[in-house]
């Protein structure tokens, strides 16, 4: 039996740490515009993130400069989400068209008795954002199950989750609603 030598650990190095705190701004610069959506490209900066940092051990700099790579690693996340977001949208339209007409049923499927300023803070939401209330809060899964139904990340998902949920706590602050 023979062991391979210890890697040696080349101590001047940059940890990434310093390199995604050094190079956040580029990357969500980047993401920002091939999104041209500051929420889309915060998420994506996350998970551009979350990635390089489980890819961290098969980072070789003789192949390229950390910016380069982690724009590699953006522009993936980036091409992922614009192929699962036209995935949603051409479901959203086969589901739209076999709807029943406005107002017998909410955008959730069956009546399920919310209100109608509910209703409206929930329409004024983004198809994605109601997909993760409804996953969430109305059929009460859980988070990682939410992100591998979604294809997301976790933190994605918990991300999107509480931005949509700001986002109905101020339109229903116009309406009396009663807790």
């Amino acid at each position: 039996m023979t062991f391979d030598a210890p890697r040696s650990v080349d101590v001047s190095a940059p940890s990434f740490a310093a390199i995604a705190e050094e190079l956040l701004d580029d990357v969500y610069g980047y993401l920002l515009y091939l999104t041209k959506n500051w929420a889309v490209a915060e998420d994506l900066t996350s998970e551009t993130f979350e990635a390089a940092l489980r890819k961290w051990r098969k980072f070789d700099p003789n192949r390229g400069t950390p910016r380069s790579w982690l724009l590699a690693i953006a522009r993936s996340t980036a091409l992922d989400w614009f192929r699962a977001d036209a995935r949603r949208r051409r479901r959203e339209e086969r589901a739209g068209a076999a709807d029943a007409p406005r107002g017998e049923t909410s955008d959730f499927g069956e009546d399920v008795g919310f209100s109608p300023a509910l209703e409206e803070g929930l329409e004024a939401l983004s198809a994605g954002e109601r997909e993760v209330v409804y996953l969430r809060v109305v059929l009460d899964l859980e988070g990682e199950v939410t992100a591998r139904l979604l294809g997301l990340t976790p933190t994605a998902v918990s991300t999107r989750l509480s931005r949509a949920l700001t986002k109905l706590e101020e339109r229903m602050r116009d309406h009396d609603v009663v807790a």
